[in-house]
């Protein structure tokens, strides 16, 4: 996991899924029922209300909510004294 628990942009995340799976923001926008100005408010925000990205996750058939997991586990060991 490239990203630890501090440096996770999640806003950036979703930007580059949608650019991976060749999505348009007007395609998200209309998933999620905001507008294309929020859409890329969305992508400035280092963090995002739970809702909202599980809206996101589903519209996009990918589960934004990995890369918390990922962090938690990561910080868990660090603070344990594991690699």
């Amino acid at each position: 996991m490239e990203n630890s628990g501090n440096d996770l942009h999640i806003g950036h995340l979703i930007q580059a899924q949608l650019k991976a799976d060749k999505r348009s923001v007007g395609w998200l926008s209309r998933e999620i029922g905001c507008t294309r100005n929020h859409v890329y408010k969305i992508f400035s925000k280092s963090s995002l209300d739970s809702d909202l990205i599980f809206r996101i996750s589903k519209a996009m058939n990918f589960n934004f909510f990995q890369y918390y997991s990922a962090a938690f586990l990561s910080a868990m060991k660090e603070r344990i004294g594991e690699e």
